[in-house]
């Protein structure tokens, strides 16, 4: 798609009135060559006349460009907003299959450098036209001076465009190589950031990855960049060889060829060094609409282009959502009926199969899932939370299949602390006048209180261990209060005393509370407090014998159900 369409459709109004007022302006510029010709000559109107022609047309100029301009700075930043809150709904809509696919270096790069590039080439797009409109402006008095000389002139502007669109078509492949290493560039940004204390403990590791690695992309980065500008500053110097020539031969050449009077000479120069300066700088805009092409062609490739034909769903905002965000309050059954999921392993070099998985779930149940390492049960999870999309099979809400039109809603049901979670910096979506006093009370039981304030929904943290940011992150769970917990490795992080109460005290009162809890864990000196115990082995799903109760376990868990009736 082109920078040029992308722009025009995106803003096309406002667009219109910064164009028309910029052509203005350019029209203007070369209205006033005509009058500073007739005022050098002598020959034309009064002199107060054109006095009086060259203050309004200069008005009219200044003040049409100052209007195109200030409305150009404001719709700049507007345009970097829209873009880059359209690209972040198209992520928040795209598969997560396919967005781990892309990886996150690839997006951050899609969000942070390209609604800037594409801006820069709606801002100067206005400009170009204004140029434009004084070139021909310019053209068209030359023309009406000596049909020689504006043949000699569109004619070395005929050998300019083409030697342009060669380096053009040049420079674009280097600004396109250069986006994919920034890619790269953010990869290795977030490896620096994530991964600085094994840096600093290896030194001769923290240097290669410098040079090597990181100094590599940025070399690359800085290549390719100059290439595409120096193919763009190359055609810039065949432009001016070929203006100095023709400039040249308006001087020299065309009183003798063509007759032309002094005067007339005087004219058609005077015209080529008032259109020289915006001639330039239209060549000097067309890197910036490159770049953006670039960047349009690189969201396509990802799966997120911007093209009014796929306007971005409003995942999760506006009115006609509100059924989505809230979801069922409660469910009878979830099923998963013959479902199965492959993917690849790149350590492997083949392929993965999850399934066929039959499984089925109902309200008050705690379910334990457990297996190796890389045998499918954070997939299985997903394709349970609506995550993934079945690659056979299905997956039904009390006797519902659940599809593409009904997912999201189904996915309300579920209150998540994944194994990768993400902590946001305030408890989002949770609508309650009350909220804050909840939540200081379930920080107290989460023994976070010391650690952790609420303020208006913010939250205020210092200092929190591994472990205790994953408690806080089932402060979130809890908060949302939904008819369905899952919970990844949750107990992984803690230490001994609060995984006990963990097992023997919070999961026991969510099954007291009606709340359905699928665990996964390898803790299995509590697997006699699950209902049922499943395990996954290479993708293949079987039901563990029941376990001995752990000594005083369910004492514990009778106790804490008790407690609950009271």
């Amino acid at each position: 798609m082109s920078a040029l369409g992308f722009l025009v459709r995106r803003a096309r109004r406002p667009l219109l009135i910064a164009v028309a007022a910029g052509a203005i302006s350019g029209l203007a510029g070369a209205g006033v060559i005509s009058l500073v010709q007739e005022a050098l000559s002598g020959d034309g109107r009064p002199a107060a006349q054109l006095a009086w022609g060259f203050a309004g047309l200069a008005a009219v100029g200044v003040l049409s460009r100052a209007v195109s301009q200030v409305l150009l700075t404001r719709l700049g930043q507007a345009m970097i907003a829209e873009l880059r809150m359209q690209l972040s709904r198209r992520i928040l809509d795209a598969p997560l299959r396919h967005v781990e696919q892309l990886g996150a270096h690839r997006l951050l790069a899609a969000l942070n450098d390209d609604p800037a590039v594409i801006t820069q080439a709606y801002v100067v797009l206005p400009l170009l036209c204004v140029n434009v409109a004084t070139v021909l402006g310019c053209l068209a008095y030359i023309g009406h001076i000596s049909g020689s000389a504006l043949a000699i002139v569109l004619g070395a502007m005929g050998v300019g465009a083409a030697l342009f669109r060669w380096h053009a078509r040049r420079a674009i492949g280097a600004f396109t190589r250069a986006r994919e290493t920034s890619d790269a560039l953010f990869q290795h940004f977030r490896g620096l950031t994530g991964g600085i204390k094994e840096l600093k403990m290896h030194g001769r590791r923290g240097r290669s990855f410098l040079s090597d690695v990181l100094g590599g992309s940025v070399a690359t980065y800085q290549r390719e960049l100059v290439a595409g500008t120096t193919e763009y500053a190359v055609a810039m110097g065949w432009g001016a060889l070929l203006f100095y020539a023709v400039l040249g031969l308006a001087l020299f050449a065309l009183p003798a060829w063509a007759g032309l009077a002094p005067p007339a000479v005087s004219g058609v120069v005077l015209a080529m060094l008032f259109l020289m300066t915006p001639f330039a700088q239209t060549v000097e805009f067309l890197p910036a609409v490159g770049r953006a092409s670039v960047a349009l062609s690189k969201a396509s490739a990802l799966g997120l282009a911007l093209t009014p034909e796929q306007e971005p769903t409003p995942a999760l905002d506006g009115p006609t959502n509100e059924a989505l965000e809230e979801g069922p309050a409660a469910f009878e059954r979830i099923a998963l009926s013959g479902v199965t999921h492959r993917y690849y392993r790149e350590k492997e070099e083949g392929s993965f199969q999850l399934g066929p998985i039959d499984l089925t779930f109902r309200p008050g149940e705690l379910v334990f899932l457990v297996g190796g390492n890389g045998s499918g049960k954070t997939t299985l999870s997903l394709l349970l939370l609506g995550l993934y999309a079945p690659e056979s099979g299905e997956l039904r809400l009390d006797g519902a299949p659940i599809d593409d039109a009904n997912r999201a809603r189904y996915r309300q049901l579920f209150s998540v602390v994944f194994a990768e979670y993400h902590l946001f910096e305030h408890l989002l979506g949770l609508d309650d006048p009350s909220l804050d006093e909840r939540a200081r009370r379930y920080l107290e039981r989460l023994q976070l209180d010391h650690r952790v304030r609420v303020e208006e929904g913010a939250l205020r943290v210092s200092g929190l261990s591994q472990g205790q940011r994953k408690r806080l992150a089932l402060l979130t769970a809890y908060l949302e209060d939904r008819p369905f917990y899952v919970f990844d490795e949750w107990a992984s992080d803690q230490d001994p005393q609060f995984r006990r109460v963990f097992y023997t005290e919070l999961l026991p009162e969510l099954r007291a509370r009606g709340k359905t809890a699928l665990v996964i864990t390898h803790d299995d000196q509590y697997f006699a407090l699950a209902d049922r115990c499943l395990r996954l082995d290479f993708g293949r799903l079987t039901e563990l014998p029941a376990a001995p109760a752990a000594p005083g376990a369910r004492d514990h868990e009778a106790l804490t159900a008790a407690k609950q009736e009271l």
